[in-house]
């Protein structure tokens, strides 16, 4: 029993495993069921007790033998595997791709510098609005279409909690706290479910702009008009055709042709600030008067990067938006 221990000991010693399915192999041809030192721990019911002890003793030691043989493998493999997968210093760095402002940001940006440069200031609000805010403060009738359910997303009834239709929310939160003269642009995210428009996706970008003060007119809003058609449009005329808002009187549609032969495309909304909408925050309407205006940013975008698909905004495709690194 001893000669043969000591003969499966010198074969377990010079066991060196190349991968990892050797050590494997090596652990059930010794450890495993039917292996060599299980085997032989089944042949000591042929020997006396005395034989046994000192046999089994043997054999306990061989088995660490063979434990140490196996770790000591595993570590050896797993060291050349660490040493192999090392990284070669002398390779080339991988190169980050820049990225790119959004045509959106990027519209919205510039509109912002144009009207901060003649004194307006940036105002934002909750996109999670009331109907106070959204509607009844800027004179929308009770039955108005815009109130529905299949117009504007509407979170809670009773009391009535919306996702705003338009920033001019903004306009109002800000003229309850904060007397004329006010020179304001407020800008966001607005939700309309327009399925048969454009803004099919039921969510665009707007800037509001509003001037309240003693004495403005409608000259003032058109000679404004005419400064951010100037500063984005430079060869381009614009139209004013009359038309109808709750919360402006008179109200217009502005409309902007970009070339001589082109045809006419309407881009904002427009009007001197109905008086019922001052007196809703506390301005006296026979002292102050003002202008609002509304403006889409994907239809500013459109225009003047001369982009064929609104989608393509919402896409994430870094081909379009890599278009756009050097503006």
């Amino acid at each position: 029993m001893i000669k043969k221990i000591k003969e499966i000991q010198k074969e377990a010693s010079g066991f060196h495993a190349v991968k990892l399915q050797d050590i494997e192999d090596f652990r059930i041809k010794y450890l495993g069921k039917n292996g060599l030192i299980p085997t032989l721990f089944g042949e000591l019911k042929n020997f006396s007790k005395t034989e046994k002890k000192r046999f089994g003793g043997s054999i306990n030691l061989l088995k660490r033998i063979v434990l140490d043989i196996i770790q000591k493998n595993k570590k050896e493999l797993s060291e050349e595997n660490n040493k192999s997968e090392e990284m070669d210093l002398t390779l080339p760095g991988y190169s980050w791709e820049l990225g790119a402002r959004h045509p959106i940001s990027i519209v919205k940006n510039k509109i912002v510098k144009i009207f901060e440069r003649i004194g307006f200031l940036l105002c934002q609000g909750p996109e999670i609005e009331d109907d106070w805010h959204n509607f009844t403060a800027l004179n929308f009738p009770e039955q108005h279409p815009a109130r529905e359910m299949q117009d504007t997303f509407f979170i809670e009834k009773n009391p009535d909690i919306l996702l705003r239709t338009h920033t001019s929310s903004v306009q109002i939160r800000y003229m309850k706290n904060n007397p004329p003269p006010i020179r304001i642009i407020s800008y966001g995210r607005v939700y309309r479910n327009e399925v048969i428009s454009s803004h099919s996706h039921c969510m665009f970008h707007q800037i509001e702009g509003l001037f309240v003060d003693k004495g403005v007119s409608f000259a003032d809003l058109k000679q404004t008009i005419q400064y951010l058609k100037h500063s984005i449009f430079v060869n381009s005329k614009i139209r004013v055709r009359p038309s109808y808002f709750p919360f402006t009187a008179p109200s217009a549609e502005i409309d902007i042709q970009l070339s001589s032969n082109g045809p006419w495309l309407e881009v904002m909304g427009c009007g001197l600030v109905n008086p019922k909408v001052l007196k809703n925050v506390g301005i006296d309407p026979e002292v102050y008067s003002g202008f609002a205006f509304g403006i889409g940013i994907e239809r500013i975008a459109l225009l003047l990067y001369q982009i064929n698909d609104i989608r393509l905004y919402f896409d994430n495709d870094i081909r379009f938006l890599t278009q756009f690194r050097s503006i």
